[in-house]
C-alpha cells in the first residue's frame, strides 16, 4: 500500500477524509483493520522468512488448500434424511443419518432427500388458511373429488395417501421420476376412479370402505412400481363418501329406508327362527308317536296271527279235544267276570225252590262306572 505510512489515508494525517475532519471518536476505539492485517503478514514472514513465493511459502499454501479441500467432504444427514452420494453424476452409494464423508467437490457430490419422512397428499380436498378461525380450513376440489360408479351413479370421495421414499428406491426417487408429489397425487386419482368405476354405489357408501381402499393401494403400489418411482404406499384413509351435496337428501331418505327394510326382515327371520323349529319338534314328536303305535299294532297282530296260527295246528291234531278246550277257554274269559247265579230246574225232587223268586233283585247291583252302567246276569 504506497499510503500505508502516510499517518492514516491519503490525504493526510489523523482521522481526516477527504472533506475534512470526520467525527471525533467517544468510546474505546475499534481495532484498525490496518494494524491487523499488518501483523498477519509480519507473521506469515515469520513462518516463511524466504517469502510468499518461495519453496516453502508455497509447499505451504497448497498444504493448506488440499487440506481445506479434503474437511469439506464431510457432511451430516438428519434424522429425516438420507444421503445419496453421486460420483460424477452417478449413484454409487447411499448413507444413513449421522456424519459421514464423500470424496471432495468435484469428484462427489451428495443430495439429501427426505428419504425417512412419510407424507400426505390429499385428493379431492385442500387445506387454506382461515383468518377469522385462526387456523386452516378444508375446501372441497369437486374436479378431483366427484366420481362415476359402475352403477352410473355420481359419488363425491375425498381421501388422503400416505407415502414414503422405499428403503432400496431412494436413487430411484431422484432420477426416475420428476415431480414424485404430483406424480404420486396423479396416480391416487387414477386408481380411485378407476376401483370407483368398477364399484356399485351402495357398497361404498356403506361397507365397502376397507376393500376399497385396500384395492387402492395395491394398484397405486403396482404403477409406481412400474414406473420404478421407488416410492411406498403406506395407506390410502377414505376421509368422506356422499353422495353430490345436490341429492344427498334424497340419498338419506333411501337409507333410511333401505335401513327399515333391513330391521323388518332381521324381525321376519328371527320370527321364522323361532317358528320354525318349534314346529319342526311338533311333528317329529307325531311321527315318533304314530311310528310306536304303528310297531305295536303290526306287533299284536302278528302275535295273534301267530297264536291262531298254533291253536290251529293243535285243532287238527284233535279237534274234538281242541273245540272243548276252546269253548271252556271262552266261556271262562266270558262269564269270569260276572256276577252268577245258578239254578238247577232239573232236579227230581222239586222242594225247596219258591215258584216265583225274583233271581234280579238278589244280586248286588255294582256302582255305575263312568260311560257305562253294570249290570247283573242271572242264569
Amino acid at each position: 500500500m504506497p499510503w500505508k505510512n502516510q499517518g492514516g489515508g491519503p490525504w493526510g494525517s489523523g482521522p481526516k477524509g477527504p472533506w475534512g475532519s470526520g467525527p471525533q471518536p467517544v468510546g474505546p476505539r475499534p481495532p484498525d483493520l490496518e494494524d491487523l492485517l499488518r501483523r498477519g503478514q509480519d507473521r506469515l514472514q515469520q513462518i516463511m522468512p524466504g517469502g510468499y513465493f518461495s519453496g516453502v511459502g508455497i509447499t505451504l499454501i497448497l498444504l493448506i488448500i488440499v487440506a481445506l479441500w479434503l474437511l469439506s467432504g464431510f457432511f451430516r444427514v438428519q434424522s429425516e434424511e438420507q444421503g445419496v452420494v453421486l460420483r460424477f453424476g452417478k449413484h454409487v452409494r447411499t448413507v444413513d443419518p449421522g456424519l459421514n464423508y464423500h470424496l471432495p467437490y468435484p469428484i462427489e457430490t451428495v443430495l439429501l432427500p427426505k428419504a425417512l419422512r412419510v407424507s400426505t397428499i390429499s385428493i379431492g380436498m385442500t387445506l387454506i388458511e382461515d383468518p377469522a378461525r385462526r387456523g386452516r380450513s378444508i375446501r372441497d376440489v369437486p374436479e378431483e373429488s366427484l366420481m362415476l360408479t359402475g352403477d352410473e351413479n355420481i359419488v363425491d370421495v375425498d381421501f388422503t395417501v400416505l407415502w414414503r421414499i422405499k428403503p432400496n428406491g431412494v436413487g430411484n426417487f431422484l432420477f426416475n421420476i420428476q415431480n414424485p408429489e404430483g406424480t404420486v397425487k396423479a396416480v391416487a386419482e387414477s386408481a380411485m376412479r378407476e376401483v370407483i368405476g368398477r364399484s356399485n354405489i351402495q357398497p361404498i357408501l356403506t361397507g365397502a370402505r376397507t376393500q376399497t381402499e385396500t384395492t387402492v393401494q395395491d394398484l397405486m403400489q403396482k404403477t409406481l412400481d412400474n414406473y420404478g418411482a421407488g416410492i411406498q404406499i403406506a395407506q390410502v384413509q377414505m376421509q368422506k363418501v356422499d353422495p353430490p351435496a345436490q341429492v344427498i337428501d334424497a340419498f338419506r331418505d333411501v337409507q333410511a329406508a333401505r335401513a327399515n327394510l333391513e330391521q323388518l326382515q332381521n324381525e321376519a327371520q328371527t320370527y321364522a327362527n323361532k317358528v320354525v323349529p318349534e314346529a319342526r319338534g311338533r311333528a317329529a314328536q307325531i311321527m315318533q308317536a304314530a311310528e310306536g303305535y304303528k310297531e305295536q299294532a303290526v306287533a299284536e297282530a302278528k302275535g295273534q296271527s301267530s297264536r291262531f296260527l298254533k291253536v290251529y295246528e293243535e285243532y287238527k291234531k284233535a279237534p274234538d279235544v281242541t273245540r272243548e278246550r276252546i269253548y271252556l277257554e271262552t266261556m271262562e274269559r266270558v262269564l269270569g267276570g260276572s256276577e252268577k247265579l245258578i239254578y238247577d230246574g232239573g232236579s227230581s225232587s222239586g222242594q225247596g225252590v219258591v215258584p216265583y223268586l225274583p233271581l234280579n233283585e238278589l244280586t248286588t247291583k255294582r256302582p255305575a262306572t263312568t260311560g257305562q252302567q253294570s249290570s247283573g246276569g242271572s242264569r
